[in-house]
C-alpha cells in the first residue's frame, strides 16, 4: 500500500492535525518525520479539545500505531508529560508509540543556549524562537556531537557519548554564555530514567515502516510547521530548523519515495504566521487584530498571538512546485462569513516588475497585488455539503482552485471533524 503525506502549505498552524484525524481513520501507522515539542497541533473531537506536541495526532484512534521518527528531535521531559496528559484522557500512548532509534534527543543544553541567544539578539537578529531548544538540537546533529535515541539503550555507550557531549558544550555554555554548566551524573541519571520507562519503544523504525508497507499498511506522514518555515524552501533565516516539506518527510521518516502518493497540502482560507519574518499578505492593526479573535489565532504551543494576512496565492503555488501538492484541504472558511468582500493576493511586484515566482531573498520588499472577492455574511460553520454552502462561499473556493491550479479536495468549516466537506 501507499503512503501519503499531509504537508503545511503556508506558515504553519493551517489545521493539519484536524485532516490527519480524519484521514486517520482509514490509517494503520501515522509518522511524525521532523520538528519537536515547539509545534502543536489541535484536534477537537466531540467537543474535547486535545493538544500534542511530539506524539502524533492519530493516536486517538484505536487502530493505528504512531511513529516518530529519525527526523525528529525528542525532549524527553515533554514527551513523557505529553504521555501521562493522554493517558489521562484514556488513550493507551506508550503501547502504541514507536520511537526511532535514530531520533536525536534534546538536551539541557540546548534549550539553555537557546534561550539566551534569543533573548540577547538584537531586534534584527531575532528569529522568534519558542526558546525550546529545537534548532540547537537540529545544529548538535549537524555538528555530530548529538545523542540519538538508540544510544540510551547501552549504558556503557550512553555515558561515553555523553561524556564527550558535556566536556563540549559545558565549555561553550561557561566560556561563551556565562552559564552555569550541565551537571553530568544529574543529566545521566535522568536519561537512564527515561530508557527504563521507553526503551521497548525505541526500535529501526526505518526498516519497520517500509517492512509494513511492503505487506500492504497504510501510512500516513506527519510533520509540524509549514513550508514558509522550511530551512531551504521558506523565508530564511526566519525559518525552522528542519525540512517540514516533502523532502524532509522522506529524509525524516526513512519512507522509500517509491511508496510516496498523494501529497495533501494544508491550507487556511487566509494566512497567518507567528515570529518574526517577511509576510506579504498581513493585515496590520485593528483589521488584523479582527481577523485574529475571529479564527483563534493564539498559538497552541506558546499561546503566542498569530499574525493575519489574507490568502496568498504566490505563496500557495510556490508550496505546490516544492512539495509536489497534488490535493488541497482549505481550512477554516467559516472565519471568513464576517467579510463583506475578501482580498486575496493573486502576485507580487518587486521594484516596479511582476514576479512569476516566489522569491528566496527580497520578500519583505515585493508589494502584493490583490484581487477582492464577494464575501457571503452567513453563517456557514459545521456545514458538510458544498451545495449548502452560499453561492458566493463557493465562488469564492472555486476561483482559489482555478488560481493555485490544483485540486482542492476537502474543506473544512469548523474545529470539530464532522464539519468537514469532500468535494466531488
Amino acid at each position: 500500500m501507499p503512503a501519503n503525506l499531509v504537508v503545511g502549505a503556508q506558515w504553519g498552524d493551517e489545521g493539519k492535525a484536524k485532516v490527519i484525524d480524519y484521514l486517520s481513520k482509514d490509517t494503520d501507522i501515522i509518522v511524525r518525520y521532523q520538528g519537536g515539542a515547539n509545534a502543536g497541533h489541535t484536534v477537537v473531537v466531540g467537543g474535547n479539545k486535545y493538544v500534542f506536541h511530539l506524539v502524533p495526532s492519530g493516536i486517538i484512534y484505536d487502530n493505528t500505531v504512531c511513529v516518530i521518527g529519525n527526523g525528529v528531535v525528542l525532549d524527553p521531559e515533554y514527551f513523557l508529560q505529553e504521555c501521562a496528559d493522554l493517558e489521562k484522557s484514556g488513550f493507551k500512548v506508550k503501547e502504541k508509540v514507536l520511537i526511532s532509534d535514530s531520533c536525536h534527543i534534546l538536551l539541557p543544553h540546548h534549550r539553555l543556549i537557546d534561550e539566551v541567544r534569543e533573548l540577547g539578539s538584537s531586534p534584527e537578529g531575532k528569529i522568534g524562537t519558542t526558546k525550546k531548544g529545537i534548532g540547537m538540537c537540529y545544529a548538535d546533529k549537524m555538528l555530530r556531537i548529538g545523542l540519538r535515541a538508540g544510544d540510551l539503550l547501552d549504558k556503557d555507550m550512553l555515558k561515553r557519548k555523553l561524556t564527550h557531549i558535556l566536556d563540549v558544550k559545558n565549555q561553550e555554555l561557561v566560556k561563551y554564555y556565562d552559564l552555569e554548566p550541565v551537571r553530568f551524573e544529574e543529566l545521566y541519571k535522568n536519561l537512564l530514567s527515561f530508557a527504563d520507562q521507553i526503551g521497548n519503544n525505541i526500535v529501526n523504525t526505518i526498516y519497520y515502516l517500509n517492512d509494513e508497507l511492503d505487506k500492504g499498511k497504510r501510512v500516513l506522514l506527519e510533520g509540524a510547521q509549514g513550508t514558509g518555515l522550511d530551512i531551504d524552501f521558506g523565508t530564511y533565516p526566519y525559518v525552522t530548523s528542519s525540512n517540514p516539506t516533502t523532502g524532509g518527510a522522506l529524509a525524516g521518516s526513512g519512507v522509500n519515495f517509491r511508496h510516496l502518493k498523494d501529497v495533501i497540502g494544508i491550507t487556511k482560507a487566509y494566512a497567518t504566521r507567528v515570529g518574526e519574518g517577511p509576510f506579504p499578505s498581513e493585515i496590520l492593526g485593528e483589521a488584523g487584530e479582527i481577523l485574529r479573535k475571529l479564527g483563534g489565532e493564539y498559538g497552541s504551543t506558546t499561546g503566542r498571538p498569530r499574525r493575519c494576512g489574507w490568502f496568498d496565492v504566490q505563496m500557495l503555488k510556490h508550496s505546490i512546485v516544492v512539495n509536489g501538492i497534488n490535493s488541497i484541504v482549505l481550512t477554516k472558511i467559516d472565519v471568513l462569513s464576517h467579510y463583506d468582500t475578501i482580498p486575496v493576493v493573486v502576485g507580487y511586484e518587486y521594484k516596479g516588475k511582476r514576479l512569476t515566482y516566489f522569491p528566496s531573498q527580497g520578500l519583505e520588499d515585493v508589494k502584493p497585488v490583490f484581487a477582492e472577492f464577494k464575501g457571503w455574511k452567513d453563517d456557514i460553520s459545521g456545514i458538510s455539503e458544498f451545495s449548502k454552502l452560499p453561492p458566493t462561499c463557493q465562488s469564492y473556493i472555486n476561483s482559489l482552485q482555478e488560481l493555485v491550479g490544483t485540486r482542492i479536495g476537502i474543506v473544512s468549516t469548523g474545529p470539530d471533524r464532522d464539519h468537514t466537506i469532500i468535494m466531488k
